[in-house]
């Protein structure tokens, strides 16, 4: 069992910035895929970025420049640095976290990021 607790959603102005921050209950270094996905109102689940344990990382087209996903393995963390925000960001924001390949899967409950003037 993985436990995972997002933080670090709000209101931004457009062109702003935020981190959100993942918190997980085991060592992530034994985390083979750290994942953001995000749901938008009245939308699917996407997956916005990933992050291996080798340190790999991938992003969504949509995102890609502006968004940064990392990791802090003394304090269990994975973040994202989303900058430039745009309207058509605000989204839930959830934290994914897959320990091996034949992993069932963890989810965060999701903090919510809304991107308005």
């Amino acid at each position: 069992q993985v436990q995972l607790v997002e933080s670090g959603g709000g209101l931004v102005q457009p062109g702003g910035s935020l981190r959100l921050s993942c918190a997980a209950s085991i060592g992530i270094s034994s985390i083979n895929t750290m994942a953001w996905y995000r749901q938008a109102p009245g939308k699917g689940r996407e997956l916005v970025a990933t992050m291996t344990t080798g340190g790999a990382t991938a992003y969504a087209d949509s995102v890609k420049g502006r968004f940064t996903i990392s990791r802090d393995n003394a304090e269990n963390t994975v973040y994202l640095q989303m900058n430039s925000l745009k309207p058509e960001d605000t989204a839930a924001y959830y934290c994914y976290a897959k320990r091996f390949a034949y992993d069932v899967g963890y989810w965060g409950k999701g903090t919510l990021v809304i991107v308005s003037s």
